[in-house]
């Protein structure tokens, strides 16, 4: 005790002192349980949302933003608070339907508690386990934006002018296509990294085909880094994302694959991987820009009389030149405000209003739009203004194709979401003649996309097999799954538990697979269409 008291403790007799009590003294016992109590449940959370897979030190920057959305959650239903309201934005993004399943158990837990739950959501089984909906529309864009319906879910299906309504209620007009039938194969012989361990895989040429299984299974191990490794060394290149600006803090050196690819690199001559990385990191780069149309845009400004006159070029018309641009914002239409004890903001040029050019510059104009109107046109708006001007038209058509129409041509590149950016690279790669030799890799392109977007999407895809090149998804979305021609489902788990290609085949081969969970939402998505393949025909066992 005299030495304990020595050192600070207490006197009194009945006092603990840590450092010299026994390891499993009763008190270290009830200490370690309660640790371990915590722990436990804390796990539980974890593993309820399909997070079991993680490693205890992975790092922050590798986690997608389903995966962070999804940590964030788990952490609140153990804070145990009631009477907060909790706002997701899309929290079924990214997510296997097995997955998505356990994220509504945990919804649901917390307005069990008493909290209330506000999502913006696409997925349409999380609609029909909403209390209540909110649908917007009828469209996209700033013509739209009129609240269609709020209440009950059951209501919205007499919404008329609801695109929702449609796919929530409507009949399924879809119809399961016959798989194309493949005549060459690109195969891969003893891929590991990550959870993989030695795989073949091989995926039809010529063909669209996806990925699926639930989260930390090994799709994008697989497709979006072992395959695009693999085929970048066979073509002879270093990187698919040389031309863009990387952030040092994001953009790390991912580990090599083992493997080697045994077939099919003789029909493929180009690879594209399109990814849902930024167009761009300030807002000086935008949609127009971007995506190459801006320098036609500025060729006509200067070919206008009155630009002649004052004796305009086309680099007048850029707000990256300072002989056009703003002097005040330099022609980014912003002005950085920064704050000492508050974030720093952007706010709109005091002198132009965001307008991004000079007095001068603003006076010329093509049929009553100055170059700034133009910027502020949506794609839609600016597709019936250009509609004469084929090179300027035809990108803004794959634009409004793809279900960006809504898009500002001026929008800087900061506001796109990752979707959005993954949809401007995949149509400025519809603009390029089609050879059919290219291979195209897409790692969850219908991440935050309405049904009809999903919709456009998939034709464009099609369109893409059709020309003669090779489409592969990392995907979960059913309807896009049913709709190609060949799938490899990994699994059975995430992390350690998977790595393994669990099924592969056609969606029908798939789905009779009793081994695969894909399998049992799979067939529930197949059972709604109908064909006229008597292999499809409607009450054939799959």
């Amino acid at each position: 005790m005299a030495r304990r008291v020595g050192t600070g403790g207490s006197s009194h007799a009945a006092a603990s002192d840590v450092r010299r009590t026994a390891n499993l003294s009763p008190e270290k016992r009830m200490a370690a349980q309660r640790i371990a109590t915590d722990l436990v449940a804390r796990i539980t959370s974890l593993q309820r949302l399909g997070l079991g897979y993680l490693s205890i030190d992975r790092a922050t920057p590798t986690l997608s933003p389903g995966e962070l959305q999804r940590l964030r959650l788990a952490t609140q239903i153990r804070s145990n608070l009631f009477g907060v309201i909790y706002a997701l934005d899309e929290p079924s993004a990214g997510l296997h339907p097995a997955d998505n399943e356990a994220m509504m158990e945990a919804l649901d837990q917390l307005k069990r508690s008493g909290n209330s739950i506000f999502l913006v959501e696409h997925d349409l089984d999380m609609m029909r386990c909403a209390d209540w909906l909110i649908d917007v529309g009828p469209a996209a864009g700033e013509a739209d934006g009129e609240v269609l319906y709020s209440g009950p879910p059951a209501g919205l299906e007499h919404v008329q002018t609801s695109q929702t309504a449609r796919y929530l209620f409507g009949p399924d007009n879809e119809r399961l296509r016959t798989p194309r039938t493949p005549t060459a194969w690109l195969e891969l012989s003893a891929v590991s990294m990550n959870n993989l361990a030695g795989i073949d895989a091989r995926f039809p040429l010529k063909s669209m085909s996806a990925v699926t299984g639930v989260s930390g299974s090994g799709k994008s191990s697989l497709v979006t880094q072992a395959l695009v490794q693999l085929v970048l060394e066979s073509l002879g290149s270093e990187t698919p994302h040389a031309e863009e600006e990387l952030d040092p803090l994001q953009d790390y050196a991912l580990p090599r694959a083992s493997g080697r690819i045994v077939a099919g690199m003789e029909s493929i001559a180009r690879l594209v991987h399109v990814d849902q990385k930024p167009i761009g990191r300030t807002p000086r780069s935008n949609l127009a820009t971007y995506t190459g149309l801006f320098n036609h845009v500025r060729k006509l400004f200067a070919d206008t009389p009155a630009a002649r006159s004052y004796g305009f070029d086309a680099g007048r018309f850029s707000f990256n030149v300072a002989k056009g641009r703003c002097e005040t914002c330099e022609g980014e239409g912003f002005v950085f405000v920064e704050l000492l004890f508050m974030p720093s903001v952007y706010a709109p040029c005091p002198v132009f209003h965001g307008a991004r050019f000079n007095e001068a510059t603003l006076k010329v104009t093509l049929r009553d739009k100055n170059i700034a109107d133009v910027l502020h046109m949506t794609v839609e708006g600016a597709e019936a203004f250009f509609r004469n001007e084929a090179v300027i038209a035809k990108p803004l058509k794959l634009l409004s194709d793809i279900g960006l129409g809504y898009l500002r041509l001026g929008q800087p590149a900061t506001e796109l979401s990752g979707g959005e950016a993954q949809r401007v690279k995949l149509a400025i790669e519809l603009q390029r003649a089609q050879r059919g030799d290219a291979l195209y890799v897409l790692d969850e392109p219908t991440t935050g996309l309405h049904a009809a977007d999903v919709d456009k999407l998939l034709s464009q895809l099609q369109g893409l097999v059709d020309a003669g090149n090779t489409v592969i998804v990392v995907e979960h979305d059913m309807r896009v799954i049913t709709a190609c021609d060949w799938l490899i489902d990994l699994g059975p788990g995430g992390g350690a538990a998977g790595g393994k290609i669990v099924a592969s085949g056609t969606p029908l081969d798939v789905a009779r697979n009793g081994d695969s969970l894909t399998a049992t939402y799979l067939r529930k998505s197949m059972v709604r269409l109908t064909s006229t393949d008597s292999r499809y025909l409607p009450g054939r066992a799959l």
